[in-house]
């Protein structure tokens, strides 16, 4: 008896993703960024997409889109997580035993509690790339890549993010410029206060790439 063909999809690409990765997005808001990769790559079957919201907060605050996103999402076979900290992630029962090729935070934002210039506020958000760093060296494959997409002017400049994902045990290996128009469909939300369904300019942005080893090799691209 003849063994059945094995017939594999061919690999889809957008930028620095492929849906041959296991890529896990964390800290979405509507959900647009997984729903434009999942569009891409026909599926999301490698994918799992997180957000610190319940699904109920989620389609409140992102009225616009998210609910839809998510019903897509859902039919493409994505895993959906929601009330997940970035800071506690690799302890989620769906995730303790899962390591991953891309792990993805887009804009990270602790909230607006101080002006961004205050060092407090600063402060903030150092901590809580901080702790997503900590997380996501324990959920990397050897090969895998870090990646966080993040204003490059001042004051987020401040952040240091390179330096936090250093002491991680995480290098940067790229920092490639960022255009949002190479991502159909996603659309950066605020993501919290009373504007939180509403979209912001990115102004100056980087993807920065990291991995664990480190290497000799830098490429920026702008």
């Amino acid at each position: 008896m003849e063994e059945p063909e094995v017939v594999f999809a061919p690999e889809k690409m957008i930028k620095h993703y492929s849906s041959n990765q296991k890529i896990l997005l964390v800290g979405e808001g509507n959900f647009s960024f997984a729903a434009c990769l999942a569009k891409i790559f026909g599926s999301a079957k490698n994918m799992v997409a997180t957000s610190l919201d319940s699904k109920e907060s989620v389609i409140v605050k992102y009225s616009t889109a998210a609910a839809s996103n998510l019903k897509e999402l859902e039919d493409m076979e994505c895993v959906l997580l929601h009330e997940v900290d970035v800071h506690t992630m690799r302890q989620h029962p769906l995730l303790v035993d899962q390591l991953f090729d891309r792990i993805v935070f887009n804009f990270p934002h602790a909230g607006f509690v101080f002006r961004e210039h205050d060092q407090f506020q600063i402060k903030l958000h150092q901590d809580l790339v901080r702790g997503f760093f900590a997380s996501a060296y324990e959920m990397l494959n050897e090969s895998g890549q870090v990646h966080v997409t993040h204003k490059t002017a001042y004051p987020f400049n401040k952040w240091e993010i390179v330096k936090l994902a250093e002491e991680a045990g995480l290098y940067l290996v790229e920092e490639a410029a960022f255009s949002i128009w190479d991502y159909p469909g996603y659309i950066n939300m605020r993501g919290s206060g009373h504007s939180c369904d509403q979209t912001f300019p990115v102004g100056q942005c980087s993807t920065f790439k990291f991995v664990k080893a480190r290497r000799l090799e830098f490429s920026f691209t702008r």
